[in-house]
């Protein structure tokens, strides 16, 4: 099974990505984990996106996608699921243009649909530990004591990125750039729109159900 999870900020990609590898043994394929092990390999696509870093630009799509396109042809038969990617329709675009050449292509796209407030509620409420960085949700999962840590008793503080301000910023960007992606996968992939609004165990259900009739 070969996986496509879309989704604004806060949906739970990261959350669901997690159980469907789990559940279904598929690879985990995340953009910003790719990139970071190239880098650190010091391969030459890594030190390609690595001058583009450096000079405090945005690494091109044609490059992500070479690192995505290698890593999914390199994944195992029992499949893969792709996080975070693609972030665009040029991406999207690229991205089948590499995969049209072999036989590991997309077989589902995931999108993950939930209401701009519960984002903003989910993501605002997150607070961590500085020391430890654990992760806290002032309503969904908070620590025993108020404001403090379990683990080590450090104040928890809330992220510069997970303020209000900053999550309206990221909707909108997902809104302009990432949203169409979805509507392009619709005129050619099998798309399935699951609410992702509710508990994460009630979403990852309906996720299952939609996952286990392809197979």
């Amino acid at each position: 099974m070969r996986v496509v999870l879309l989704g604004a900020p806060g949906a739970g990609k990261g959350t669901h990505c997690k159980r469907i590898v789990a559940r279904y043994g598929l690879l985990h394929l995340s953009s910003g984990d790719i990139l970071r092990r190239e880098r650190a390999e010091g391969t030459a696509l890594g030190k390609k996106a690595q001058s583009y870093m450096d000079a405090g630009t945005l690494v091109p799509d044609d490059l992500i996608v070479e690192m995505m396109s290698k890593a999914i042809q390199a994944a195992r038969a029992g499949g893969y699921v792709l996080d975070g990617f693609p972030r665009t329709v040029r991406q999207a675009e690229a991205l089948d243009r590499a995969l049209a050449k072999g036989n590991n292509g997309i077989d589902v796209v995931i999108n993950l649909q939930v209401n701009d407030n519960v984002v903003v509620e989910r993501i605002t409420g997150r607070r961590s530990c500085p020391k430890c960085g654990a992760v806290y949700h002032v309503k969904n999962m908070p620590p025993k004591r108020d404001g403090v840590c379990d683990h080590d008793g450090a104040a928890l503080v809330q992220r510069p990125d997970d303020t209000a301000e900053v999550v309206k910023n990221r909707l909108a960007t997902y809104y302009e750039q990432t949203e169409p992606v979805v509507e392009y996968y619709k005129a050619r992939r099998d798309v399935r729109d699951v609410p992702a609004d509710g508990e994460a165990d009630a979403v990852a259900a309906t996720l299952f159900e939609e996952l286990d009739a392809l197979k």
